[in-house]
């Protein structure tokens, strides 16, 4: 049973040396099981001697997984592949990617065990966000084959928290919903967290006035943004912590517990965590920024070894929390993606950074980034929706505010900032898409090569 701040005390405490000779034998377990059923690692983990995996320096023996090879395994062997070790027979669940990137989505199989084990690692967030037995929990969320919050569901029964299922709604009736259950605790994406938030100030619901207290963030590096977290806690009234996962390993990876220490502790009884430099793949050290490198000992059916996420994260020592946890932090949880930047002009553009300004500025209802090539130059047009009730003078005020700010932020780049009308933006209750890049085609239609404009100034 989870004593008050944790939800396996063992391990959640275990000295750093005594949790590493965990980790590496769970490893040596995990590359067994996988080179004897899995086609894929069969194939991959022929030259390597599970045995022999007994330092940390020995994972630089395993080789790299990347999306790219799992979508060529699925497209030669469909519906799902060569990771998996067995067929869909002897599984119980499929789960896919959001496909909001526009790629066809992965498709990972689970059996019971592994279900049970993606409750379980929900239930070390819920439980370090202070979720007890006695709350209701409130699940916006649609129920469709993405991973989303299936495992949240999972973990909240797990803990005996009554579980209200938010599926097949609109915004509306689930913001009446959350009010007439009398919900606690309610989990969704950080943009969905504010749109339910919209909704209710529309309504007439007082959010602050219910009885949320706790908000389970998750799906987008937004809910890890300051700004954007402050928003969401003031429309709420209530807390909010940030999750990080992923389909490929059914559940989260990372949490972030009560007392908040500013990033998200990664699960290290159940993951081996790397860091990596995206450009050589060579290990980074504390305190450096790169691409997590992902190793599940959970799940089975699909097991996963050192694959490359493109999250972009900057690790830190558990200790430096406070809180007791061994496990190292994530500083900022997922800070965004290795193929999020843009290139402007000469200026890195980032979706993440542009959110912490815009979010940073009272009176934005929604907003969205496009980047277009126009009369030969590129251009970033950053779309705003005001809030309903500003006045033209208010407008012009945040434009100039939003337009230097921006501008201060990315190397003088100039952001041509439009006002959108009330409701012309779209709406996202899963993972928000808020860049479109439309150079590309722009220039083609204009009959201008790629990347001629990308230096101009």
């Amino acid at each position: 049973m989870a004593d008050e701040h944790f939800w396996n005390p063992k391990t959640e405490t275990l000295p750093r040396e005594q949790l590493r000779e965990l980790q590496l034998a769970k490893l040596r377990r995990q590359v067994a099981w996988a080179r004897s059923r899995s086609p894929h690692y069969r194939r991959t983990l022929r030259d390597v001697d599970p045995d022999r995996l007994r330092t940390w320096a020995d994972l630089d023996r395993l080789p790299f997984l990347t999306r790219e090879e799992w979508m060529a395994g699925q497209e030669a062997h469909p519906p799902f592949g060569e990771l998996p070790v067995v067929g869909p027979e002897a599984a119980i669940r499929v789960h896919t990617t959001s496909g909001t990137s526009g790629r066809t989505p992965l498709r990972a199989l689970d059996g019971r065990k592994d279900w049970s084990w993606a409750a379980d690692m929900w239930c070390y967030a819920l439980w370090g966000a202070g979720v007890r037995p006695h709350d209701v929990g409130y699940v916006a969320f649609g129920y469709g084959s993405f991973i989303g919050f299936w495992g949240l569901h999972g973990g909240l029964e797990k803990i005996g928290a009554l579980t209200v299922p938010g599926g097949a709604q609109t915004t509306a009736s689930r913001v009446q919903q959350i009010v007439d259950f009398g919900a606690t605790v309610v989990a969704s994406t950080p943009t969905y967290a504010l749109r339910l938030a919209q909704e209710a100030e529309s309504l007439g619901v007082d959010l602050p006035r219910s009885a949320v207290h706790t908000l389970i963030l998750s799906g987008e590096p937004a809910g890890s943004i300051p700004e954007t977290k402050a928003l969401i806690e003031r429309a709420w009234g209530a807390k909010a912590f940030d999750t990080a996962g992923m389909t490929e390993v059914s559940t989260i990876v990372m949490f972030e517990p009560a007392n908040q220490p500013g990033g998200c502790h990664v699960i290290e009884d159940h993951f081996i965590e790397q860091v990596v430099d995206p450009s050589t793949g060579r290990e980074v050290d504390y305190g450096e920024r790169g691409e997590r490198v992902c190793t599940s000992f959970g799940r089975s059916t699909t097991p996963l070894i050192r694959y490359r996420t493109a999250d972009l994260v900057v690790k830190v020592p558990g200790e430096t929390a406070g809180n007791g946890r061994t496990f190292d932090l994530y500083e900022g949880g997922i800070i965004g993606r290795v193929d999020d930047m843009k290139l402007v002009r000469g200026t890195n553009v980032y979706p993440g950074a542009i959110e912490a300004i815009v979010r940073g500025h009272e009176g934005i209802e929604e907003f969205q980034v496009r980047l277009e090539h126009l009369e030969g130059r590129d251009e970033v047009i950053l779309l705003v929706e005001p809030h309903p009730t500003l006045a033209d003078d208010g407008w012009a005020a945040l434009a100039r505010d939003l337009t230097t700010d921006l501008a201060d932020a990315h190397e003088g780049l100039r952001f041509l900032v439009r006002r959108a009308e009330t409701g012309s933006l779209p709406r996202f209750e899963l993972k928000a898409k808020r860049l479109t890049d439309l150079r590309a085609e722009q220039r083609a239609a204009a009959g201008t090569p790629a990347g001629i404009s990308e230096l101009s100034v």
